[in-house]
């Protein structure tokens, strides 16, 4: 937009004249032009930013559980047009108040996409990012394949094959997904690694994991699958589950979507029917009833937290996008109600959080710092 329509705009817009067309215009502009000068006064802007707010259910929280963004298909196509103008009100103040939180700060931290390594048994390791769709490796009577849609499967003649123990390894900022030899299906989220053979032989499927990773288990009586995770076991003839395993966290989740499984302890093991999660700390199991869509959301590429703390959505941020994140432990108790897509880039999951007013964030860098 040229300088001269901008300040129209802006005219307009002081005046109380704006159409609801200008105003998304007028936020179009403002994200594109970071280093022009925006020519409303503070008391404009945050008379602005203040009606707006005083319209939308955005707002509305208790002292400790901040309600985030609501879902748009039920506010008028008004108020979805000033909510965009709010987020740039809004930044536009803070921006000129603290110089380190800049557009440019944050224009490399993109989200996460399908970046895996695999290590065979021999020790050799393959970017599956960097190699191409078809045949990849053999190994013991077993080819490897990359699939056009970026999975990694295998096809094994068990007559003549001997059974390979490989390493699949997401990094930060990563996610991955396999077929097994038994035709199990495995998402691997980011910074996580499934350990697994090749062929299972004897009278047992048994994979180790570490971080999280969602499991649909072909069904075979004779043969139960096996997840080890830490201290933990999970035991499954076929059904599908979700464990979240990464050493950060304060225990072992492993949430049944479907058919039943049995997890396990050096002292203790329970049984779960599906909507259970089992929540393994040390060697004691607690079982509570949870949201599955919830809990499986990042396979399908979303956030949702459900009363989730601070310090806990901040670790997922920090994985998919690769950033290490600083969180005074007082913040990080702070709890949050909302869902937003993981393939939006950093800037736009933290504007939205922070238009609760009750976090801020620091970029610099790749360091995130949460202030009050």
């Amino acid at each position: 937009m040229k300088n001269i329509a901008a300040k129209e705009l802006l005219k307009k817009y002081k005046e109380g004249n704006c159409t609801e067309t200008e105003l998304a215009l007028l936020e179009s502009w403002y994200l594109t032009s970071d280093n022009e000068k925006i020519d409303l006064s503070i008391e404009q802007l945050n008379a602005a930013k203040s009606q707006v707010w005083t319209i939308l259910p955005i707002h509305q929280r208790e002292k400790k559980n901040v309600k985030l963004w609501p879902k748009l298909a039920s506010i008028a196509s008004a108020a979805v047009v000033l909510i965009c103008l709010s987020f740039s009100l809004y930044f536009y103040l803070n921006k000129h108040n603290n110089p380190a939180k800049t557009t440019q700060a944050v224009a490399k931290i993109l989200p996460g996409g399908k970046k895996a390594t695999l290590t065979l048994a021999n020790g050799v390791s393959i970017s599956l990012n960097e190699a191409n769709i078809g045949k990849i490796g053999d190994q013991g009577g077993s080819s490897i394949f990359k699939t056009e849609d970026g999975q990694l499967t295998y096809n094994t003649s068990k007559a003549a094959a001997t059974s390979q123990i490989n390493l699949l390894t997401i990094p930060n900022g990563g996610y991955y997904n396999l077929t097994l030899e038994d035709g199990t299906k495995v998402w691997l989220n980011s910074a996580s690694s499934l350990k697994y053979p090749t062929i299972f032989n004897g009278n047992e499927r048994i994979v180790e994991l570490t971080g999280e990773g969602y499991f649909e288990v072909a069904h075979n009586a004779s043969k139960p699958f096996k997840v080890i995770a830490n201290n933990q076991t999970v035991q499954v003839l076929g059904t599908h589950f979700n464990i979240n395993a990464y050493h950060d966290e304060n225990s072992i989740a492993t949430t049944l979507v479907e058919g039943s499984v049995r997890v396990s302890t050096k002292n203790a093991a329970n049984v779960l029917i599906p909507g259970q999660q089992a929540n393994v700390i040390g060697d004691l199991i607690k079982v509570k009833a949870v949201n599955v869509d919830d809990e499986t959301a990042w396979i399908h590429n979303e956030f949702v937290f459900n009363n989730e703390d601070m310090g806990s959505i901040m670790r997922k941020i920090s994985r998919w996008y690769d950033v290490e994140v600083q969180c005074p432990s007082d913040l990080s108790r702070m709890v949050f109600t909302g869902s937003v897509s993981r393939s939006k880039n950093i800037k736009q999951v933290l504007r939205i959080m922070e238009l609760t007013e009750s976090a801020h964030f620091n970029f610099q860098g790749r360091r995130i710092t949460v202030m009050p």
